[in-house]
């Protein structure tokens, strides 16, 4: 039985954060670097009137206290920063939502403890083109087994199963699919579609940082999908390691370290164990090098693999190689293929769909990397 299987960075399906879609890398980072610095501030148990200066700064900056109207839509879009205030008034929100907040002393909270809400990305919705352009990918790629990487929630991946897979582009849905709400707060989960029965799956969300031992060790998780086949059950660890933005190559070693032992002790339990995903690393660095060191081997290193060396845009050095599907030895022996469909990304010197005009239609800037193997 010959069997594919895939690892896709979708880059979520319907909806993702406004900050994410600004074009200019350095707007995109202020938003995330102001994002940050709120939510530090907002957590600290009393606020001085410094610190209800700069949030008022990053609120007013952001329109933080707009509450979004579909019907009457700002024209500037969705606020990329939001205050979600749970109980708003003056004895329980942070601010009076009656009118926009102008001074520190609009800030009725006096510290974390006095209101309750939270801040969080705004959320904006992906243009259909886009949607309808994963789901090429996605049809195209055609695998038995797809981890997908950047998936807001289990609901999210059923619903472009259903709708934009079946519906829009005329292909047989998956039967199964998975997903386990991660450690990112942004909904950038890793979840599964498989067209064989998912018996389990074992998360990792709880494990902890062996440095800082109060603090979550992975970004999102580490899950353990068991799939069921006619032979030894199929378990893929599926990946998506600490980014490059605001880079912490420690914290992604401690990452690639534990993934290590997940997948040792996996293979005590079944000889076919797969570690996928995107790794945020290439394939000479650390992080790697802890993975390997395993024995498992980058089917992207296998003989019948003849593609570009990179999975994110452009593709073309192997410093764009972030997304891996790393094989142990009794599968190594198995591969009959080896393939990278880049045509959902909109970059120079890479053939698009022809429904690929844009950064704003591209599918993705990950490739989708896929194998076939013999079992």
């Amino acid at each position: 039985m010959t069997i594919r299987i895939a690892t896709f960075n979708m880059e979520n399906l319907f909806r993702r954060p406004a900050a994410f879609r600004l074009e200019n890398p350095a707007d995109r980072d202020q938003v995330l670097a102001d994002f940050a610095k709120l939510v530090a501030v907002l957590d600290k148990p009393t606020y001085t009137d410094t610190d209800k200066a700069e949030i008022l700064r990053i609120v007013a900056a952001y329109r933080a206290y707009e509450i979004y109207d579909l019907k009457h839509p700002d024209p500037k879009g969705p606020p990329p920063i939001v205050i979600n205030q749970s109980r708003p008034g003056k004895r329980t929100g942070l601010f009076d939502t009656a009118r926009p907040p102008k001074t520190p002393q609009d800030i009725t909270a006096t510290g974390r403890g006095s209101w309750t809400g939270w801040a969080e990305l705004g959320q904006d919705d992906l243009d259909m083109t886009m949607v309808r352009n994963t789901g090429r990918v996605v049809a195209e790629v055609d695998a038995d087994i797809m981890l997908t990487v950047e998936v807001e929630d289990r609901l999210t991946l059923e619903r472009f199963n259903n709708d934009v897979l079946a519906e829009a582009l005329g292909r047989r849905p998956y039967p199964y699919n998975l997903l386990i709400d991660g450690n990112d707060p942004r909904g950038i989960d890793i979840g599964i579609l498989s067209k064989h029965p998912i018996t389990s799956v074992r998360s990792h969300i709880f494990d902890t940082d062996p440095d800082n031992p109060a603090d979550r060790l992975f970004s999102r998780d580490c899950p353990e999908f068991e799939i069921q086949l006619d032979g030894s059950p199929l378990v893929i660890l599926g990946n998506h390691l600490k980014s490059k933005y605001l880079d912490d190559p420690e914290l992604r070693l401690a990452q690639a370290k534990r993934v290590a032992e997940v997948y040792r002790a996996a293979a005590e339990r079944t000889p076919h164990v797969l570690v996928a995903g995107d790794l945020n690393d290439d394939p000479e660095s650390d992080a790697l090098a802890e993975l390997l060191v395993t024995g498992v081997r980058d089917v992207m290193s296998h003989p019948s693999y003849h593609g570009e060396p990179g999975t994110h845009e452009p593709c073309t050095r192997l410093q764009d190689k972030i997304d891996y599907l790393l094989l142990p030895p009794p599968l190594w022996h198995e591969v009959q293929h080896v393939g990278l469909e880049t045509r959902g990304i909109f970059a120079p010197g890479i053939k698009s769909f022809d429904t690929v005009k844009s950064k704003l239609t591209e599918a993705s800037d990950h490739a989708a990397l896929y194998v076939d193997l013999d079992l």
